[in-house]
């Protein structure tokens, strides 16, 4: 199923036949076979998954996802995503995404290593002509971006690289620190106060909900709840985020102040503003008419399921959609690959600043877009992606 309703978005931007042939199916799909030997009589093989959805304003950019649950049908979806996200953020990529159908935890160094060699070689044409441009997602990160760059020698083929070998300053908190702008643009339309007066609920304390909790918390905003895959932990005086991330993920919210909380009771807090930032699909129908929260943004891919957008719409809930609040890792991709082919460098503010300018222009473009055709941000943002995707096109001659 296609992330965005082309049928009912025809009512807002005129969709040539054309386009619409193009866009309901992606350009290309690769069902690959990763098979690696680990030992002297031990062999790994596994299911890996390469999309690229639609390249008309660039080449095809999307992470690397490794996960035991990858499919072809995931990995389509969030290749979309970075369709709408790139074109909304007026970023000149593409959309792609890749899947290896591992659990990261379940595999060494050496390992991961030779997996990712493996991935390289197979798509190492692609690669090569920049067709497609990888980047660290759930599962891996810069190591795993530096052996990529270490087998094809090219900076500009990867991002999210380790600073040592031309990564950029800022890459690692860019998603993170784009959830958190959005939220402070946010904040005093819908809630009518200043993020640095909100309380924060943040599900899935991983890199990108822990760096958009530090920054919330960096702006005054309280940061009552917080929960990663070994728990939650609820402080109404606010947790200590600092301290928080201090940690390692295995032992988060030891010794911080504060009562445990389970997924399901931290959804449900009534709280100013609720940030998704695990996985896919959290916010259910059913879940959906338990919140309490005011407002959403989204930090994970797709967290909010089509029925529960119905749901969150007759609650008053606004939720700002993933395509704007978590596109600061393609802003801060798009920097680290413009950087490498020119030779210049960011400091970690000048990406910062980046992200906050991008996002910030982006976000009042949705708003204007919601206000003037009467939907909720979610449609005002594709409406406004998808025209510049269909722009494109007739740009190059495609339709």
């Amino acid at each position: 199923m296609s992330v965005i309703d082309l049928a009912r978005l025809s009512a807002y931007v005129d969709i040539p036949k054309r386009a619409r042939l193009l866009l309901e199916k992606p350009e290309k799909e690769m069902s690959l076979r990763l098979s690696v030997r680990t030992g002297a009589d031990e062999m790994l093989i596994t299911d890996c998954f390469v999309v690229y959805y639609n390249t008309a304003r660039g080449a095809a950019k999307g992470g690397i996802r490794m996960s035991a649950q990858a499919s072809l049908e995931g990995t389509r979806r969030l290749a979309e995503l970075m369709v709408w996200k790139t074109a909304l953020t007026h970023i000149p990529f593409g959309g792609g995404k890749s899947g290896i159908c591992l659990d990261p935890d379940e595999l060494d160094s050496f390992e991961k290593s030779v997996v990712m060699q493996e991935y390289v070689h197979i798509l190492k044409e692609d690669l090569l002509a920049g067709s497609y441009i990888p980047a660290p997602d759930m599962g891996t990160g810069p190591r795993e971006m530096a052996i990529i760059f270490g087998e094809l020698h090219i900076p500009q083929a990867v991002t999210g690289k380790p600073t040592s070998v031309g990564g950029l300053p800022g890459r690692r908190e860019a998603t993170g620190r784009g959830v958190a702008t959005c939220a402070a643009c946010a904040a005093p339309d819908m809630l009518g106060k200043p993020i640095g007066e909100c309380t924060v609920a943040v599900q899935g304390f991983g890199n990108v909900g822990s760096h958009s909790a530090w920054f919330l918390a960096q702006q005054g905003a309280r940061i009552v709840a917080a929960s990663h895959i070994t728990g939650g932990l609820y402080n109404a005086r606010g947790i200590d985020v600092e301290q928080a991330l201090a940690r390692s993920p295995q032992e988060t919210f030891d010794g911080l102040q504060g009562d445990a909380i389970s997924n399901e009771d931290l959804l449900g807090l009534p709280v100013d503003v609720l940030i998704p930032a695990a996985a896919g699909g959290v916010i259910t129908e059913e879940v959906a008419g338990r919140l309490r929260c005011k407002l959403i943004v989204e930090g994970a891919n797709d967290p909010v399921t089509g029925q529960a957008d119905e749901v969150l719409a007759e609650a008053g809930i606004v939720d700002v959609p993933d395509i704007l609040a978590n596109a600061g890792g393609v802003i801060a991709s798009y920097v680290e690959w413009r950087n490498a082919k020119s030779g210049s460098f960011t400091s970690k503010k000048e990406v910062y600043d980046f992200i906050d300018q991008i996002l910030s222009r982006a976000f009042e473009r949705v708003i204007e877009c919601a206000s003037a055709l009467g939907v909720p941000l979610r449609r005002a943002a594709q409406v406004l992606a998808l025209q510049e995707v269909v722009t494109s096109m007739q740009e190059r001659g495609w339709l």
